[in-house]
């Protein structure tokens, strides 16, 4: 038996139980978690805005030590310390053969296997395939890669997701030219992660835009050189900054319309805003033609970063072994798995950047 977070239903409260976890069957393997990440996308699963199958064990940004694996399986073996990849990529539908693995249509599929039980026998599904909220998890062997030398394994839970995604929101979607100007709206983990991978495309000005004050310090400490707190004036605000032009790339790393709505007006004529956050339904952003013809913006959404997890977790890591990357900026607070209420609640309020549970 091992100790998870479990979610009994859409809208209901995380429940700590103990769960039992069966060993790896043909083309599995069996992980003790170090670290997981609290992502907001965990959050957006609670509350019915994202769905998968429950009850479930969520928890999608992890990393941590392969203990057993099964038939079949060659890519790692007990001792191998990994990353967990709550997205791959099938390799065989459209959007693979077109070598956009971060569209794959059967990327989420092991959401509804049945992976684990709880004390009482009721079936467990691994919230978006890998189920990191637990001391230990099962997963396809697909779900896992090698983590490179050279990177704290509890920090590395961060590669999973935040990392992941800002980096690639920088250097895949939007493709930050050095000197450009960049805005990230949303000083979260995304955020911070993003921040710092605009300054590592060496962006010129970096503008952080978030509804906290006390963001700026987080912010600055990631790359941002200029400090924009929330308001119906931002896009004025940072135009300002940017010789009354706007910013070549503005990214948006929230998920709600007034925050894209600023972002795309924070634009310069021809420049790019890309949509990180995910937002619910009721979210509408609203463009007339006449804007879209004469602003010549490109606007575009951004999954997972638009990343190919294989292969940019090695340039991640070379990132991280020189200094570049600092993984452990982007965590303002370490908790246990029964700190995770809390540490939603924070991301409600706006609070902090990324906690971590440390197992």
């Amino acid at each position: 038996m091992v100790r998870a977070a479990v979610l009994p239903a859409v809208g209901a409260p995380l429940e700590i139980a103990d769960i039992d976890l069966p060993d790896p069957g043909p083309g599995q393997v069996r992980v003790r978690l170090a670290a997981a990440g609290v992502c907001h996308s965990d959050l957006s699963l609670t509350n019915g805005t994202m769905r998968v199958p429950v009850p479930a064990v969520l928890g999608h940004e992890g990393a941590g030590t392969v203990t057993a694996v099964g038939e079949g399986v060659t890519e790692v073996a007990p001792g191998d310390d990994v990353v967990l990849n709550w997205a791959p990529s099938c390799g065989s539908c459209h959007a693979c053969g077109l070598g956009e693995v971060w569209l794959c249509a059967n990327a989420l599929n092991g959401s509804a296997d049945v992976y684990a039980r709880t004390a009482d026998g009721t079936d467990l599904h691994p919230g978006l395939n890998v189920a990191a909220f637990a001391e230990e998890t099962v997963v396809r062997a697909s779900c896992v890669l090698p983590l490179p030398d050279g990177v704290p394994l509890a920090d590395a839970a961060l590669l999973g997701c935040a990392v992941l995604t800002g980096y690639g929101a920088v250097h895949h979607s939007a493709r930050v030219r050095p000197g450009e100007t960049v805005a990230v709206f949303g000083v979260g983990g995304v955020g911070l992660a993003t921040l710092q991978a605009a300054r590592i495309a060496r962006a010129s000005t970096i503008v952080a835009v978030d509804v906290s004050p006390e963001k700026e310090e987080l912010a600055r400490a990631a790359g941002a050189t200029e400090f924009v707190l929330a308001s119906e004036l931002t896009a004025r605000e940072i135009r300002a900054l940017t010789g009354k032009q706007g910013v070549d790339v503005a990214v948006e790393c929230v998920g709600r319309a007034v925050a894209i709505r600023t972002a795309w007006e924070s634009t310069r004529r021809g420049g790019r805003t890309t949509v990180v956050g995910i937002g619910g339904k009721d979210q509408e952003v609203t463009f007339n033609a006449l804007e879209l013809f004469h602003w010549g913006r490109t606007l575009s959404g951004c999954v997972y970063g638009n990343s190919n997890p294989a292969q940019d977790l090695p340039v991640l890591a070379d990132h991280v072994r020189a200094g570049r990357l600092d993984l452990s900026a982007l965590v303002t607070e370490r908790i246990a798995l029964d700190g995770i209420p809390a540490a939603f609640e924070n991301m409600l309020a706006g609070k902090g950047g990324r906690a971590l549970v440390v197992f």
